[in-house]
């Protein structure tokens, strides 16, 4: 007799979904490294922020959706006055922060900026913060969001080191939403079940497709996915401690599972055959790894991959800037990653498609010796024909050592070189940089640099007493932890 019936056994969680909530729920962090380092990160990443306020085409997607609504121990937006609701707040910082393409970076089989998890955290522990002192209770401190920090920035750093959601269409803020889903969920109190039906949510809703980073499609949406997923991790965090149900096979159901849905599409690096299904790789334990090793962007706007070009091209101006007429051509020598994301050719439609342009990100400091987010504005594209005149001289070539060393776990590099050929047949040194500033190999070099492109970025928002009172804060080290992040958080406010 044959049965047309599926045996209805319901499985336990999925194995990665409970190694994520046990690691967020039980972790320790012991390292100093880890800690000092989320510290600059929380510092960078909210200046990072309050220069993208300067731009209308960010601050047109801020506020409250209903004009006029007060809410009741709202979160508060950095550099505005807003008071919103934890899950408009959360996209609203997570907006400004990925606005600009100027926070931290991970780069591995997977890329993405775990410090776009801060707008889930910071609205979540703020509005908490608010309503444990109107009941008479402590408020969370600054130290827990900088727990939280590299808890997410562990969780998302982790998951992309061997698994490549780019390479069957996905976007990376699949891992900002679970992240976010797992931290916030802790900041809410939430228990093991809670968590794990938490994480099954985030893994089943319906992922971003990575078009809007690409071109031809490349665009604006890239600037507050982030923000949207960090948002909606907060919306699935809240209603699992409001009791709703998990699914525990989110991942590994059959037909019907992450794995099967999104993420069995033949992976050309993995060498698996079109039938083979694929399940995520974790090859290390989770801990502070990440943080420890997280990527700043700290002297160009820019996407990462680009950042050692645009540090080449900045050394070299000085030899180009005169003889702009001259070129002949122009190689870059890169590695797999840069020239599947960001290496272009033909028009440039808007701000975000440029700096998404291995090209354009080039061709500007070759020509100016700097980088900033002014220059990706339409207006500047149109007003210097002579960039898109040296993007045309351009080659773009491979180095495997390049793309061998990116994914080397004791190496991590983001190398690029730039030369300059003229007509008369001369031409510049290749200049290479291996490393850029941000780098963990560059930390003395470049934590200096750092702290001043955070007051820069504060003193294009607030007056100089209100920049000093923060900064005075963000340097405080243990008095800095023991503040309350509703305390800390005002110290923002416009």
């Amino acid at each position: 007799m044959t049965i047309n019936a599926e045996q209805n056994q319901r499985p336990d969680y999925d194995q990665v979904i409970q190694q994520i909530a046990d690691y967020t729920l039980n972790y320790r962090i012991s390292s100093e490294e880890a800690w000092n380092t989320a510290r600059y990160c929380l510092m960078d990443t909210l200046g990072c922020g309050l220069l993208a306020l300067r731009f209308p085409e960010c601050t047109k997607h801020l506020g409250p959706l209903v004009e006029g609504t007060a809410v009741p121990h709202g979160a508060r937006v950095p550099g505005t006055q807003f008071r919103l609701d934890p899950m408009k707040a959360a996209w609203d910082i997570g907006c400004i922060i990925r606005w600009l393409d100027y926070n931290d970076t991970w780069l591995a089989a997977e890329w993405g900026h775990p410090s776009d998890n801060l707008g889930g955290i910071l609205a979540v522990a703020d509005h908490i913060s608010q309503k444990r002192i109107e009941k008479g209770y402590a408020p969370i401190t600054v130290k827990s969001v900088l727990e939280a920090m590299i808890i997410a920035h562990e969780i998302q750093g982790v998951l992309a080191l061997e698994n490549s959601f780019n390479r069957v269409g996905l976007d990376h803020v699949v891992l900002v939403k679970v992240a976010s889903t797992a931290v916030c969920a802790k900041l809410m109190g939430a228990n093991r079940d809670q968590m794990m039906a938490a994480l099954s949510h985030a893994w089943v809703d319906g992922q971003s497709l990575r078009t809007y980073r690409h071109a031809p499609n490349a665009g604006s949406r890239k600037s507050w996915a982030a923000g949207d997923a960090t948002s909606r991790a907060v919306r699935l965090a809240d209603m699992a401690m409001r009791g709703e149900m998990g699914i525990p096979g989110a991942l590994t159901a059959p037909q019907w599972g992450f794995y099967d849905v999104l993420f069995s599409k033949t992976n050309k690096d993995q060498k698996l055959k079109p039938d083979d299904k694929r399940q995520f790789s974790l090859p290390q334990e989770f801990g502070s790894y990440v943080m420890e090793n997280i990527l700043f962007k700290i002297s160009f706007p820019a996407e990462f991959h680009a950042q050692t070009a645009a540090e080449a091209a900045v050394q070299l101006h000085p030899q180009v800037k005169g003889r702009l007429d001259e070129v002949q051509k122009i190689v870059i020598t890169t590695h797999e990653s840069a020239i599947r994301i960001i290496s272009k050719q033909g028009k440039l439609a808007n701000p975000a498609d440029r700096d998404h342009c291995l090209q354009y990100m080039t061709a500007v400091p070759l020509i100016f010796g700097s980088l900033t987010a002014e220059h990706y504005e339409d207006e500047f594209h149109q007003a210097h024909p002579e960039i898109d005149r040296l993007r045309d001289l351009m080659e773009v070539v491979e180095d495997p050592r390049y793309t061998r060393e990116y994914l080397e776990a004791d190496k991590r590099s983001i190398a690029n070189a730039v030369q300059v050929f003229f007509k008369d047949g001369s031409s510049t040194d290749q200049v290479a940089v291996e490393y850029p500033i941000g780098h963990r190999r560059r930390r003395e070099e470049g934590m200096p640099e750092l702290e001043a492109k955070f007051a820069n970025n504060l003193r294009t928002r607030f007056p100089p007493q209100q920049c000093e009172r923060i900064l005075e804060a963000c340097r405080g080290g243990v008095v800095l932890e023991r503040m309350s992040v509703n305390e800390f958080v005002g110290l923002f406010v416009i």
